[in-house]
């Protein structure tokens, strides 16, 4: 739970996303209706596709955020359900295309599409979403809205070519991984909390404010995946335990891991990820070296930090309920690692 309006921290309570779930409740509704009829097509392998993964058991974070920061400035028009749906199809379509790169087996713990129908299948699906959801962007007529995701969407797939390209590269930084999932992930975060103000009508501060909440709780959220990866159970990370390291990605724990060892270490990290000797043993003494030199704390520290400073960021707004379930979820995307 969100103690204060200064400082995420730990605490006896478990926060939870309930206060956001059930101040969206009946506008989710709408959206999970709209994404029904949006994800429809007359080509069978569509909506089947689509329907695998949208139907798998997220909880729909990103477009409840748009939702929750328009009714946060009051607003009272019905274009946050279509803005909301198209986050969560520019999501989806991402998941989509993510899998087939990473060759991922598993998704929440169900199948991947690809596994399904094959990548032809599920690349071509996610495409199809990202045209519906630039079709609902355009409905809402708002060219804020739709600079804000457009310029998202682009981003997005910069971040993907940048994660591609630092794969199995254990010469990344912190920093250049900071600007890989400040791309990734925190831009969909952040265009889906500042379009909620924009169609508010509210202005640049306001914007701002959104925006740079989204941001920083998208970065927390990644560095705890990150985290959940070589630390958490497949439950809370909505794919298989080991599947960055097996995929040869370089994330945070990996990054300060590396850092920080000898050459026996290095040796071995070079051997795992850009050799490809990534069996479970040698998940398993990765594991050993994160705990001995802190990395698993340390990037949920960073995350904590990047939670600072998404709560910081709604300082300025008067008190609100759509203001705490804002803040409460900050602390319920951390506390996922515990």
């Amino acid at each position: 739970m969100v103690a204060d309006n200064k400082t995420v921290k730990k605490t006896d309570n478990q926060a939870s996303i309930k206060p956001l779930i059930d101040i969206t409740k009946s506008d989710m509704d709408k959206v999970n209706k709209l994404i029904i009829a949006m994800a429809g097509s007359d080509v069978e392998m569509i909506p089947e596709v689509s329907n695998h993964l949208i139907s798998s058991g997220g909880k729909r974070l990103r477009p409840m955020l748009t939702l929750a920061s328009a009714r946060l400035f009051g607003y009272q028009g019905s274009g946050h359900i279509k803005l909301a749906t198209a986050v969560e199809f520019m999501h989806t379509a991402t998941l989509l295309h993510d899998d087939v790169v990473d060759d991922s087996d598993l998704r929440r713990g169900k199948s991947t599409a690809r596994m399904i129908w094959g990548n032809e299948a599920s690349v071509l699906v996610g495409d199809f979403l990202l045209g519906q959801a630039f079709k609902m962007m355009v409905e809402v007529n708002s060219m804020d809205a739709l600079s804000v995701l457009a310029n998202a969407a682009a981003i997005i797939a910069e971040g993907e070519v940048m994660q591609l390209a630092a794969a199995k590269h254990l010469t990344t930084t912190e920093d250049e991984y900071l600007k890989v999932i400040n791309a990734k992930t925190a831009a969909l975060f952040s265009a889906a909390a500042e379009v909620g103000p924009i169609i508010a009508g509210c202005g640049q501060q306001e914007r701002q404010a959104l925006k740079h909440y989204g941001t920083s709780l998208g970065l927390a959220f990644q560095l705890v995946d990150d985290a959940l990866d070589y630390g958490g159970n497949s439950e809370n990370l909505g794919k298989n335990t080991g599947d960055d390291f097996r995929e040869g990605k370089i994330t945070m724990p990996v990054i300060l891991s590396y850092i920080r060892g000898d050459e026996t270490e290095k040796k071995f990290w070079k051997q795992s990820l850009e050799e490809g000797k990534n069996d479970d043993d040698a998940l398993a003494h990765a594991q050993k070296l994160m705990q001995q030199h802190h990395s698993l704390e340390d990037t949920i520290k960073a995350a904590r930090h990047h939670g600072n400073e998404a709560l910081k960021a709604l300082d300025g707004l008067a008190p609100s309920k759509e203001k705490a379930a804002l803040c409460e979820v900050i602390e319920f995307c951390i506390s996922r690692v515990n």
